[in-house]
């Protein structure tokens, strides 16, 4: 693991408010034991996000969600606030920034993406799902903006 990864996880686990007070009343080892946790817990997140071909990250206006398989990691912070996200994306993730779309009646209607690799494009109604590509490919046509495409590029 890249050494600049492991210090904004240390960071962040660092900074919540529940390691600080504990830091504060004297209870060090119980702070240092937490954080070691949250720290390999990301780590297991970042992971598995490199590795499942279905995981992407989303950010909308109600905040940020890390899809990896049947987990999701969110927070109402945009992207530029959640710190896991963002490393998802710097080291490859899918990124779907759907805060320029406008037709949320469209948006709302979507199929979900499917936590493995099928694809039940066919069946319509609730509990539908595609795969990330075809979901891809549906949000950018609302106007969402995509980095780190996993589609096969074409050439002209």
């Amino acid at each position: 693991m890249q050494p600049g990864v492991l210090r904004v996880l240390r960071a962040t686990a660092a900074s919540w408010w529940r390691h600080r007070e504990l830091r504060r009343t004297g209870e060090k080892e119980l702070a240092r034991q937490l954080e070691r946790t949250a720290v390999l817990r990301d780590l297991g997140y970042l992971k598995q996000a490199a590795s499942l071909p279905y995981a992407h990250v989303i950010c909308g206006e109600g905040g940020t969600f890390l899809h990896i398989g049947w987990t999701t990691v969110s927070t109402f912070a945009p992207i530029e606030r959640f710190p896991l996200a963002a490393l998802a994306v710097a080291r490859g993730t899918p990124f779907i920034d759907i805060r320029p779309v406008t037709n949320v009646i469209a948006f709302a209607n979507l199929p979900r993406v499917a936590r493995d690799v099928s694809d039940d494009s066919e069946i319509w109604g609730l509990g539908r799902s595609v795969s990330l590509t075809n979901y891809i490919d549906t949000v950018e046509a609302l106007a969402a903006r995509i980095i780190n495409d996993p589609r096969p590029r074409q050439s002209i």
